[in-house]
């Protein structure tokens, strides 16, 4: 872990450790730094649809069979 100092309107921090049902600040400032990644990383993949070709004629029940 590192020491950071940030400058975070005290609002903002209060409703978030509220909201979130956190006990602490740094709890809230935690897990809103996670959705924030897995956020980023859904747009990332969501980008992908509608980019990938498929064979429309694949058979996936039929794949199955030969495992």
């Amino acid at each position: 872990m590192m020491a950071t100092n940030l400058d975070i309107d005290p609002s903002l921090l209060k409703e978030a450790v509220e909201v979130g049902g956190k006990k602490t600040k740094k709890a809230a400032v935690t897990e809103a730094l996670q959705e924030y990644i897995q956020r980023r990383r859904q747009r990332e993949i969501l980008a992908t649809f509608g980019s990938i070709d498929y064979d429309p004629s694949f058979d996936y029940k039929e794949q199955r069979k030969r495992l």
